[in-house]
């Protein structure tokens, strides 16, 4: 079941406990006939997902509907036709209900609510369905919206400048420090513009402005371990890349979920969704996110023990990493720096069982220069393939450098990163190992 946050923005904003609206829906149904005996623990089920019997779900639209003077339907409470998926409704809907439903999220996330940490990736149907809606018809014609309040350049402005300075966070500190902070900006800053009045043109900026601030929500509880959460994230993004027209940065979108799905063991569904990217991005898609994506598949078609369509891939990618220019790629596509294709070929190669070209190109990118959280993973890749050429020695080198750039992260995946490095150094058993492991062990002592 998925959190249901429209019901619990619609409580908060109507100044009710989960006890008092028990006590409320039991009154109204009174009023109708029905012997009611709610309590506060059923409110908590409604807001975990689960949807009452008969008549409830209206009563409660009554309710609330009684003390926020103005409508509310079952859509609104999250108990409509529109709520049976983790985004659900964000192309069937309108795309004013689409921002009501994102921005719920954002403010329920906001709360720290344990539940919404702890749902799993969606797989299967609802999993492909907002990629097939955002690569096909129907377009968005006007996203114009009154509200009370104008939107404005300088709003937009502030948006992408917080969208570089919460990335910059996240490559030196991790996304479990960063996504509270950039969850309460989306709530107090992001939210009230995409209510806000604006016209055609205007809203079409302040949606992409806001998909690339959303998109590093995800990448932040994607780095939480927070896979379902991010996937969530990462579908607003898409639906607002949608409205803002750019189909490039929808491409830079489905990057994040072909990484998601890499990691989560889903290779033909990163090898769909890469595809899909290419497809429909066509020549709005730049150099280095079509470097990345090529890399992407050539991982996923290695892991599949496809060996010609990984060095295809291979080789398409480091065609497309050639033709990089920075100064003419988008702000989002800044990951994509030197060597990180390296690091993805180097990856597929060692999937594929070639030891030593897959060292070659982790050499290579750890050589190229690379942010912080980038050099980490470089190092932790060149150790593991050290390891498996039995040099545990200088393994144990890349692994303690690897070690000491990581301090001050907090990443669940650079924590994967150095656990599995930390096991296999263990087990080579030579002094200078012993010493990294120990480093290590320091490294991880302090719980995240």
């Amino acid at each position: 079941m998925e959190p249901n946050v429209l019901l619990e923005a619609l409580i908060e904003e109507a100044g009710v406990s989960r006890a008092g609206l028990a006590g409320h829906v039991n009154r109204a149904g009174r009023a109708r006939g029905l012997s009611l005996r709610y309590e506060h623990t059923a409110v908590s089920r409604w807001l975990k997902g689960q949807r009452p019997r008969g008549q409830v779900s209206d009563l409660i639209c009554e309710v609330l509907a009684d003390r926020l003077g103005r409508p509310v339907g079952l859509d609104d409470i999250g108990m409509g036709a529109f709520a049976a998926g983790p985004d659900a409704g964000a192309e069937g809907a309108t795309l004013s209900g689409f921002v009501e439903r994102a921005t719920a999220l954002w403010r329920s996330d906001g709360q720290q609510r344990p539940d919404l940490a702890t749902v799993p990736a969606v797989t299967g149907t609802p999993a492909v369905v907002p990629v097939w809606e955002w690569e096909n018809p129907p377009e968005d014609t006007d996203v114009s919206r009154p509200g009370p309040v104008r939107v404005s350049e300088a709003g937009i402005a502030m948006l992408k400048a917080a969208r570089d300075h919460y990335e910059q966070m996240y490559r030196k500190t991790g996304g479990i420090a960063t996504r509270s902070r950039i969850v309460r900006f989306l709530d107090a800053e992001a939210a009230p513009l995409l209510r806000g009045g604006h016209s055609d043109a205007l809203g079409r900026s302040l949606h992409r402005a806001t998909a690339g601030l959303v998109a590093v929500a995800g990448i932040c509880a994607y780095d939480s371990d927070a896979h379902g959460l991010a996937q969530r994230y990462f579908h607003q993004a898409l639906r607002l890349a949608k409205s803002s027209g750019d189909r490039g940065l929808g491409g830079y979108v489905i990057a994040l979920l072909v990484t998601q799905s890499l990691f989560l063991g889903d290779h033909r569904r990163s090898i769909a969704f890469a595809e899909a990217a290419l497809r429909a991005a066509g020549d709005h898609i730049t150099p280095a996110l079509a470097a990345d994506l090529y890399a992407m598949q050539a991982k996923a078609y290695a892991r599949l023990s496809d060996a010609a369509s990984a060095r295809a891939c291979i080789g398409r990618a480091e065609s497309q990493a050639d033709r990089i220019h920075t100064g003419r790629e988008p702000d989002e596509t800044g990951y994509v720096q030197p060597g990180l294709v390296d690091v993805q070929v180097a990856e597929a190669l060692l999937g594929l069982g070639d030891l030593p070209a897959a060292r070659e190109h982790a050499a290579s990118a750890v050589r190229a220069p690379a942010h912080d959280r980038g050099r980490v993973h470089r190092l932790a890749m060149l150790s593991h393939i050290e390891l498996l050429q039995g040099e545990a020695d200088r393994a144990a080198v890349t692994a303690a450098e690897m070690a000491a750039r990581a301090r001050g992260m907090e990443s669940q995946r650079l924590r994967d990163r150095l656990r599995g490095i930390r096991r296999g150094l263990a087990a080579s058993g030579c002094a200078e190992a012993v010493r990294t492991t120990d480093l290590i062990d320091e490294a991880l002592r302090v719980p995240l």
